[in-house]
């Protein structure tokens, strides 16, 4: 029997994927929010695309301010356009 692979859903562009194609910000239990690339992190998370439309289309919704009920810091978006240039690169 195959392994289900576990899906997520992109911020931005609100499609599903599978959740190792995407990155996921986090916030964790002291409210600080982040990156997390080994998507084992504690808190509650939020996906996005490696894709800088996506991350345009969520800062422009608020959608990631949402998702984790927090403002985000303009750093986490900063690290995040870094990380995108860098996997598409």
């Amino acid at each position: 029997m195959q392994k289900k692979i576990p899906q997520r859903q992109c911020m931005g562009c609100r499609e599903r994927k599978a959740k190792r194609e995407l990155i996921r910000v986090v916030r964790g239990p002291e409210g600080t929010v982040s990156l997390d690339f080994s998507g084992k992190a504690p808190g509650r998370g939020a996906y996005l695309c490696p894709n800088a439309e996506c991350l345009k289309k969520a800062i422009r919704s608020k959608a990631l301010d949402r998702s984790l009920e927090t403002q985000i810091p303009q750093q986490v978006y900063e690290r995040l356009e870094k990380e995108m240039e860098q996997q598409n690169g």
